[in-house]
């Protein structure tokens, strides 16, 4: 039966008060999705560093508290700020690969990363608490955990014993028209890529070599691809690009002013809740009083391909979840991706490690059937299938309500029915589409989509966040829920600080030189945003230095710094990260869970 108390909430966290300080980095994203959520959260008081604090009360879920610090499994000197996380986890190495040199992201990532992270944690807290659980009311979350889980596709190929399908080199789109427009290409099979570039009149040694580099982007996160292709886009116009792009069935995306977005999508939420209207009688086994992680004894279908969707599961899973992926016949054939740990794929790994997998055949009368009966024992169900699939195999939300009312169900989409003149929902396009290309760099460099899938990743983040608003909405009104995340969603919550500073009165683009490592006589050092401007005033006097030796006299000096990781492959013996980074039982590197309960 419902629960007449709160049968009128519509927010998960209708009548919950929050209270917050930290930094504006860590506590920024988390404010304004609580407040989503319906919680009221008063302005926290502005402190430039330390660890933010979130304490939770009120009505239904009770108090729960969090602590989200920039280090928690780094040693605190090498991780003060963003800058200094970014460094010290390989993020700047990743985001520079297609540059040839470590390269800081402009915007706050892994903060972002970290705070979204929190909000995860307090909800599942309070869904465990909801749920008749007495444990679990505390979450410590960090910035460098959350570093460490975004890279952890990264990290886990890094560590494999076989080598990479493609060449690690540096290179990539976007590409250049002949009258300067810098635009995006996608596509996802080798037949329209082939058309476009022929079409344009590109070598056709050029066009064959470059297919893999750029199939593989969004795993090495560079694409050394012909000079050719780039000096063949160069000689034609843009008009010509687009023409030859719809004929082959490519898609090409110009890079876009962060404003541009903002003023055409106004100001929402990442994601929306929607409670169905029937009640729904919650089984006995919904109850988890003693369980270790808040979420044991809940079941989730995940239906995903690439990142989204199976990290957002991924995440469930180690929140307690029990993780059943729908594949297709013959399995998911990113399970064979270069490189492998004992013939299955590192990258595929650290996204589903754990979860049972169950072959269906979706497109099938009979596999539908089989999917919907799976569905009637679930709590949540999750999918990023392109838009109308699910209604067209009969697996939409209200043909699976039908068999579950209680159902949660999640779909992870590209442009949460945004048809603003949108491109293909993928990653890069988003990137470039929203205005992230010029947020990631600084104002002295050409705006770039990153290759390190930014997009994918955070939105995957925020599909966990919303599945477990989901579920603590179905918890407390007795009713299942429907439930949408965005790649959208993720570009806009990432680049929120860069509006909000144009708002202010200030530039949507970082400073030049902002965040660019400094090259040492063995490496390369990382100031934090604070220690930067002094630290850039020594770089001639630390090009002499080991970086140990110009980390030694800059702390003397009191400015903060720390070394890039440069090697992700032996980043698990660095000792700022021992004993954090472990091995799966088959030799697959493992990143330390996002968050620890007490």
């Amino acid at each position: 039966m419902g629960h007449p108390a709160v049968i009128r909430t519509t927010r998960p966290l209708e009548g919950v008060h929050l209270e917050v300080s930290g930094p504006p980095a860590l506590t920024a994203p988390a404010l304004g999705h609580v407040r989503a959520l319906g919680a009221t959260a008063p302005e926290p008081a502005r402190t430039p560093g330390g660890p933010a604090r979130f304490a939770a009360a009120g009505n239904g879920p009770g108090k729960v508290t969090a602590h989200t610090a920039w280090a928690d499994v780094l040693p605190e000197a090498h991780a003060v700020d963003e800058a200094t996380v970014q460094a010290a986890t390989g993020m700047m190495q990743v985001h520079g690969r297609r540059d040839g040199a470590p390269r800081g992201l402009a915007v706050d990532y892994a903060a972002t990363c970290a705070s979204v992270l929190t909000v995860q944690g307090l909800l599942a807290a309070m869904l465990g608490r909801a749920r008749g659980g007495t444990r679990n009311t505390h979450v410590t979350a960090g910035a460098d955990r959350a570093a460490l889980l975004t890279l952890s596709q990264y990290l886990a190929a890094a560590n494999a014993p076989e080598a990479e399908a493609v060449e690690l080199a540096p290179g990539g789109p976007p590409f250049t028209a002949a009258c300067g427009t810098r635009f995006e290409l996608e596509a996802l099979d080798p037949a329209p890529w082939a058309r476009f570039w022929r079409d344009l009149g590109a070598p056709e040694e050029a066009v064959r070599a470059g297919w893999p580099p750029f199939q593989f982007r969004y795993a090495t996160a560079c694409a050394p691809l012909p000079e050719e292709l780039h000096r063949t886009t160069r000689g034609v116009s843009w008009a010509r690009i687009q023409q030859a792009a719809s004929a082959a069935g490519a898609e090409v995306c110009p890079l876009h002013p962060l404003t541009d977005t903002a003023a055409e999508r106004g100001s929402r939420g990442p994601w929306t809740l929607t409670p169905r209207e029937e009640t729904w009688d919650a089984p006995a086994t919904g109850t988890a009083p003693d369980a270790a992680l808040p979420l044991a004894g809940l079941t989730v279908l995940e239906a995903g391909r690439r990142i989204q969707a199976p990290l957002a599961a991924h995440l469930l899973g180690l929140l307690g979840a029990d993780v059943v992926r729908i594949e297709p016949p013959g399995g998911d054939p990113l399970r064979g991706m270069p490189p492998c740990c004992s013939d299955v794929s590192a990258r595929w790994l650290a996204l589903n490690r754990g979860k049972r997998a169950v072959q269906i055949d979706i497109k099938s009368p009979v596999g539908q059937a089989e999917l919907r009966e799976l569905a009637a024992g679930a709590d949540v169900f999750l999918h990023n299938w392109a838009p109308g699939k699910a209604e067209q195999f009969g697996l939409g939300p209200d043909h699976l309500a039908a068999v579950n009312a209680g159902l949660v169900y999640v779909y992870t989409s590209g442009w949460a029915g945004w048809q603003a003149d949108v491109p293909m929902g993928t990653d890069f396009m988003v990137q470039a589409r929203t205005g992230v290309g010029a947020a990631a760099r600084p104002a002295d460099e050409a705006p770039a989509p990153s290759l390190m899938t930014l997009i994918d990743v955070l939105g995957g983040l925020l599909g966990a966040e919303a599945v477990l608003g989901g579920l603590l909405l179905r918890a407390r009104t007795g009713r299942g829920v429907r439930v949408e995340s965005s790649l959208l969603g993720a570009a806009e919550t990432l680049t929120a600080p860069a509006l909000h500073r144009a708002a202010a009165g200030g530039g949507t683009r970082r400073p030049a030189a902002f965040r660019s490592p400094c090259a040492t006589a063995d490496g390369w050092i990382a100031p934090s945003d604070d220690s930067a401007a002094a630290v850039r005033g020594r770089s001639a006097e630390l090009r002499q230095l080991t970086s140990q030796q110009a980390l030694d006299a800059l702390r003397a000096d009191g400015l903060a710094a720390t070394a890039v990781t440069t090697d992700l492959g032996a980043l698990p013996h660095d000792p700022r990260l021992a004993g954090v980074l472990t091995r799966d039982p088959l030799g697959s590197l493992v990143v330390p869970s996002p968050w620890r309960f007490a």
